[in-house]
């Protein structure tokens, strides 16, 4: 079983739920277990809040640029990728670190990066824009429908 979809949102902050609710129905229908769907789609709600909040100046009529979803579920794993066409990362991006217990933000990357099984963080190449990847290894419910074989 392989399904694939990508999206090509607006930086706006209502575009996080519809990514997420789009990769929560896709995982229900295919039968994944519910902890895993879970956990993706509050890594992917992460991803793409940063994308919203830093991905990126307007467009010359002002409106936001946008940015792209991307999600893989193949075999016995689930691929994320989101990307914008903000400045990227600044400096070679490492291990996040952890934010302190009181910060109101910059906990994203680190969520994200203890949700996942695999965290990839950079930049795009030859153009600007960050690029944030994550995949996490499928379980799936007692008798779901697409399981992979």
């Amino acid at each position: 079983m392989s399904i694939w979809w990508s999206l090509h949102l607006r930086r706006e902050a209502a575009s996080v739920p519809l990514a997420r609710r789009l990769l929560l129905g896709t995982m229900e229908t295919a039968g994944v277990d519910p902890d895993i769907s879970y956990d993706l789609s509050v890594a992917l709600s992460e991803a793409c809040a940063n994308a919203v909040e830093h991905g990126g100046a307007t467009t010359p009529d002002g409106s936001p640029q946008a940015y792209r979803v991307t999600a893989y579920l193949d075999g016995e794993k689930c691929h994320i990728e989101v990307t914008d066409s903000g400045p990227g990362f600044t400096a070679p991006h490492r291990a996040p670190r952890p934010a302190p217990s009181d910060a109101e933000d910059g906990r994203g990357l680190c969520l994200i990066s203890e949700l996942a099984d695999h965290v990839q963080i950079g930049n795009k190449p030859g153009r600007g824009g960050a690029v944030v990847s994550f995949d996490k290894i499928l379980k799936w419910r007692e008798g779901a429908p697409l399981v992979a074989v």
